[in-house]
């Protein structure tokens, strides 16, 4: 037997008996940062669901809205027309009671009072 120490171990095969010892830790890095990945990925998937579902209700809420707005409309520009007739002004003149210049007013004596009921009235949003 010799004193002689032994030779030291060549660098190439230190390192890689290092990198067998740090195995087990970066494997047990790598999967938490897999199970985050997961976890994220499942988050941002029931997200998007959830907003694609909010945003469909919302249009078609507001679908709705724009068609009773639309509506709306139509009749506010039907009334305004109508208002610029002199026929439908005539009628709502006798409708206030107005009577022409030619025409003679006759009341039966026991008529019902109907102030205001004999024309129908024009409902605008």
């Amino acid at each position: 037997m010799t004193d002689v120490p032994p030779p030291p171990l060549p660098p190439a095969r230190r390192s890689g008996w290092r990198r067998l010892q740090r195995l087990p830790l970066t494997m047990m890095i790598a999967s938490a940062l897999l199970g985050l990945g997961i976890v994220q990925l499942t988050f941002q998937l029931g997200h998007s669901l959830y907003r694609t579902i909010t945003w469909t209700q919302e249009t078609q809420a507001t679908r709705a809205q724009i068609l009773t707005l639309e509506r709306d409309v139509k009749i506010l520009q039907d009334a305004v027309r109508a208002a610029q007739e002199p026929a439908h002004l005539r009628e709502l003149a006798r409708c206030r009671g107005f009577v022409g210049a030619g025409e003679q007013v006759i009341v039966a004596s026991d008529a019902p009072d109907m102030s205001g009921e004999n024309c129908r009235p024009l409902r605008v949003p």
